[in-house]
Parts: structure tokens; C-alpha cells; sequence
């Protein structure tokens, strides 16, 4: 026992220096600025911190490439079907065209036996058409429903001790005894949501699969995830490749539907290799359930700087997954499909709570570094880090007094996304990867200072979510962005007037003619090939049938 506590503290030591050193390396490398090769005049350069940056990209491919043979490898392994299994939905407003899909694909689930439970967040006569679809789809005569005054933390208006009391015995029962359940409850936030049916499912099943409302299963999701935890004890939770339902409905979903492939094939991909994916998506995920019930109670108590946690469920309950040492995993043959913003506001509401869950979760997660492998803390370090160096960057190079250094940041930023996204259409097998190099834009302009922001707020909770029965405009979004902009522009300013006061060099001039004509021409091709390639392809993809289909 003592042994194992000073290999603890060895670990914890270890983790802990291993992280500062590389923090402090890269902030040296970045502040000291050196050079491997600079052209005359500094039109061209290639520094220490570049080099880190384009190492890590190319890491991070190679153990994605890695995870995804592994995953293939995995077709070979037989398993027995035999563990109970429960899916949970999380459903809040919801559309009725997504949530009769969501339920349509829940009924094609082909692992045998699955329990599902959906629990609505309101229990309001305007959110009975959710338990009705319920029924509808689920079937009439399958369907146990329950409408709940109350929550399992707060009693509805003229409940009872008596009252109260029944109603839990009463959920208890139908949950434990029907396989299809739906519960309407009083409104509490999808935490609360997720509480209701962990707790009333208690230990009856072996694994819980998580869902929200908008999402369309793949018929073998379940089947799987399940894979993945029957071939290792030790693997707690598992997610699965989440793809967007709405992709051609607006710019803003078609570039989120190219990042979340990114994000799920690429980085978490190489996060499963070494067992520490650190965030299992809402719309696909599994845990052991014997899991679930260690830290339930501590997963939804959970709080920061005195308030209650009210978002970033999904990311926290990985993280307590991680926690006790247990290893996440991601797996590309469990797919899904959800809905996902189409209009910039909602989008940049959903980026600024998922920022701030970061963040937040980036602490706690900190406390288990020791616990895995020692990518966990690099990864951390790299990512969680990133933008404030950016952030430096830009503004150093907008405030530099030279054009030519704001025209080469553009060009690298557009060049660096260019090369990932071209890596990912081959590993992909689809050109459409290409316009990931899109997505560039919308992080330097929006996601960096949401980010801020983020940060900024990170104890505020009063905003950034709603149902999608309503259409919530909210536009304190865009005060960072605002803020982010006019810091720039006056930075574009400064250096134009610096600039002007003295003559350009020839060889200025023809630098910054070619680069400007060179960043033209690649926003004129990339724009052509979207009009053609999306807008026109995707008028005929929006199809009901196609809503079915999931990409591979």
C-alpha cells in the first residue's frame, strides 16, 4: 500500500514536470523567436515554434492512422451479445420531424433486448407532443409513460412528502419493468435530464448508451460500441463518429459537418489510441454502468467558483470516467447523425458553452493526468494553450508596422489548414475535405475570441442553450467578436499609416502584389468549387431520403 502511494507521487511528480517543461519549451521557443532559415528582407521564415506546430500535426495523423487500422482489426474479434443495454435520450423541445427520426433509427437498433428510456426536460401540456411521438413511433401498446410533477432534486408545485415519495417508487417500477419509456419531468436542464434515467435505471443493465433527441442512430451504433467495451475490462466509455443531419442547409452546418469529421476521425482517433478521449459526444456514447453509479451523485453535484455546473455534461461525466484510471475510447464503426446550428449566432452560442465546459474541464481533468498516458498532458498542454499563441501572433503581426507580415500570416493560416484538409480528403477518400480549409476563417474570426470569452464568463450560466421549437436570438455573442475585429482593423490601420510614410522597396511591392494575387485567386477557386460542388449537389441531397444515409 505504501508502495503504491509513493508510485503515485512519483507519477503525479512526473506528469506535472513533464507538462510545465513543455509549456515552458514552447512559450521559449515562441518567445525567443529563432530561426531555422529566414529569406532577405524576413519576406519568408521558418522558426522553432513552426517546427513544433507542424510535428504535432503530423504525430497526431500518424496515431489517427494507427487507431483507425486497429478499428478494422476489430471486425475479426467475436463477441457474444448477451449484456444488457439501456439507452437514455435526452429530449428538450425538440423538433418533431428530428425526434420522429430519432426514434424511427431507435427502433432499427439491431443489438437484442435494448431498454429505452427518453426522458423529456418540462413537463408543460406545450411539451406532451414529445410523449405522444414517443407513442406513436415506439408503439402504443409497448410504451410506459409517466408524467412527473417533479425532478429527482426539486418537487413540483403541491407535491408531498407522500406524493413525492410514490412518484420515485412509481418511476422506478416502469423503468425496471417496460422496455419502452418515456418520462415527462419539471424542467431542470439536461443534467438533470441524464440524472433521472442513470438513477431510476440503477445497476439493472451492464452499459448505458447516451442520445440526444436530434440524433439519427446508425442500426449497428449500439452493436459497436458494445465491441469495444467487451475487448477490454479497463475501457470505460466509448463514443462514436458523429455526423451532421443538416449539412446542406447553410454554410455554417456544411463547415461544421467537415470539422466533425476532423475532430471525431483525426483527433479523437489518435486520442483513442493511447485511451484518453476526453470528451464522449451526447449524441453517441456508452459507459459501464457500474461506473456510472460510482460518481452519479458527484457528476451532477458538480460545481465551479460556487455555481452549479448547468452545461458541459457530456465532457464531465468522461472526465470522471477518467478519473477513476478507466480508458476512453473512440471507435469509427459506430455512427450517428445529428442536427447541428444553421445560422452564425446559434452557432457561435453553441462554440462559447462548449468552450466554457472546455476550459473548465480542462482543470479537472488535470488531476488525472498521472493516471494515463503521458499524451493526455502533451495533448492538453498543445491544445489548451493554442490560442493564446495565436491570439499573440496575430495581434504582434498586425501592430508590426509591415503589410507584407499581415499578408503572410493570411497566407500561412489558409496554407496550414490547406495541407490538414487535403491529408484528411485522402484519408477520407472525399474531396469535400478540401473546404475544411474554410473552417480557418471562422476559427480565427469567431472561435478565437469566443474562446476569450469563454474564459472570461466561464461561471456564467444564464445563456447559450435553447430548445429548437423556438428560434432564441442572442447577440452577446458578438461582443467579443466585435472587440476582436476593432483590435485588428486599428492594428491594419496603424501599419498601413506606418507603412505609407516612407516609400516601399521595389522588391515590398512585387512581394505583396504576388501574395495578394496568390490569396485572390485561392478564395476565388475554393468559392467556385463551393458554388458548384455544394450548393448545386447539395439542393439535390436535401431529399428526405438522404437524411437517412450516413456518410462512410
Amino acid at each position: 500500500m505504501k508502495c503504491q502511494r509513493i508510485l503515485t507521487y512519483l507519477r503525479v511528480f512526473g506528469t506535472t514536470m513533464f507538462g510545465v517543461s513543455l509549456l515552458v519549451g514552447i512559450s521559449t521557443a515562441y518567445i525567443m523567436g529563432y530561426q531555422f532559415f529566414t529569406t532577405a528582407r524576413n519576406h519568408l521564415s521558418f522558426g522553432l515554434y513552426g517546427a513544433i506546430l507542424v510535428v504535432h500535426l503530423i504525430i497526431q495523423s500518424l496515431f489517427a492512422l494507427l487507431e483507425h487500422r486497429n478499428m478494422r482489426r476489430s471486425l475479426e474479434t467475436p463477441i457474444k451479445l448477451n449484456k444488457s443495454l439501456a439507452l437514455c435520450i435526452a429530449a428538450y423541445q425538440e423538433d418533431p420531424n428530428y425526434l420522429r427520426k430519432c426514434l424511427v433509427s431507435v427502433r432499427r437498433l439491431t443489438y437484442p433486448g435494448i431498454k429505452v428510456i427518453m426522458v423529456i426536460d418540462g413537463n408543460a401540456e406545450d411539451d406532451l407532443y414529445m410523449m405522444d411521438i414517443f407513442k406513436e413511433i415506439m408503439g402504443w401498446d409497448r410504451s410506459a409513460t409517466y408524467v412527473w410533477r417533479s425532478n429527482y432534486h426539486h418537487r413540483g408545485p403541491e407535491e408531498t412528502d407522500e406524493s413525492y415519495a410514490e412518484s420515485l417508487q412509481q418511476i422506478s417500477k416502469l423503468v425496471l419493468n417496460n422496455k419502452c419509456v418515456c418520462i415527462m419531468q419539471k424542467w431542470g436542464g439536461k443534467r438533470e435530464v441524464m440524472y433521472t434515467a442513470f438513477k431510476a435505471l440503477g445497476r439493472s443493465v451492464d452499459y448505458v448508451q447516451v442520445c440526444d433527441s436530434d440524433t439519427m442512430l446508425d442500426p449497428a451504433s449500439s452493436v459497436e460500441m458494445v465491441k469495444v467495451l467487451e475487448e477490454d475490462p479497463m475501457v470505460g466509455g466509448v463514443g462514436g463518429d458523429v455526423q451532421i443531419l443538416n449539412k446542406y442547409e447553410s454554410w455554417i452546418s456544411f463547415l461544421s459537418s467537415v470539422r466533425y469529421w476532423m475532430a471525431f476521425n483525426i483527433e479523437r482517433a489518435c486520442q483513442s489510441y493511447f485511451g484518453c478521449v476526453q470528451c464522449i459526444s451526447g449524441p453517441l456514447g456508452m459507459y459501464r454502468n457500474s461506473l456510472l453509479h460510482e460518481f452519479i451523485e458527484d457528476w451532477y453535484n458538480q460545481t465551479f467558483m460556487g455555481s452549479h455546473c448547468s452545461f458541459g455534461d457530456d465532457r464531465h461525466l468522461t472526465n470522471r470516467v477518467l478519473s477513476l484510471g478507466y480508458a476512453t475510447k473512440y471507435t469509427a464503426r459506430s455512427k450517428c447523425l445529428t442536427e447541428t446550428p444553421i445560422t452564425y449566432l446559434r452557432w457561435l452560442n453553441q462554440q462559447t458553452r462548449w468552450s466554457k465546459s472546455y476550459f473548465r474541464e480542462w482543470l479537472y481533468n488535470s488531476m488525472w493526468f498521472h493516471k494515463h498516458h503521458l499524451w493526455m498532458t502533451y495533448e492538453a498542454v498543445i491544445t489548451g494553450f493554442f490560442p493564446f499563441f495565436l491570439i499573440a501572433t496575430a495581434i504582434q503581426l498586425f501592430y508590426q508596422g509591415r503589410l507584407w507580415n499581415i499578408l503572410l500570416f493570411l497566407l500561412i493560416v489558409q496554407a496550414v489548414a490547406l495541407i490538414k484538409s487535403a491529408f484528411a480528403s485522402c484519408l477520407r477518400g472525399n474531396i469535400v475535405m478540401v473546404f475544411m480549409s474554410f473552417y480557418s476563417v471562422l476559427y480565427m474570426s469567431s472561435l478565437l475570441p469566443a474562446k476569450m470569452f469563454a474564459i472570461a464568463t466561464i461561471n456564467k450560466s444564464g445563456w447559450g442553450t435553447s430548445g429548437r421549437k423556438t428560434i432564441v436570438v442572442n447577440f452577446i455573442g458578438l461582443i467579443p467578436i466585435s472587440v476582436w475585429f476593432t483590435i485588428l482593423f486599428i492594428g491594419f490601420i496603424y501599419t498601413t499609416i506606418l507603412q505609407t510614410r516612407k516609400p516601399f522597396p521595389d522588391s515590398e511591392k512585387i512581394v505583396l502584389v504576388i501574395g495578394a494575387v496568390v490569396y485572390a485567386s485561392y478564395w476565388v477557386m475554393l468559392l467556385t468549387l463551393y458554388t458548384v460542388l455544394i450548393n448545386k449537389c447539395g439542393k439535390r441531397k436535401k431529399e428526405p431520403h438522404y437524411d437517412m444515409v450516413l456518410d462512410v
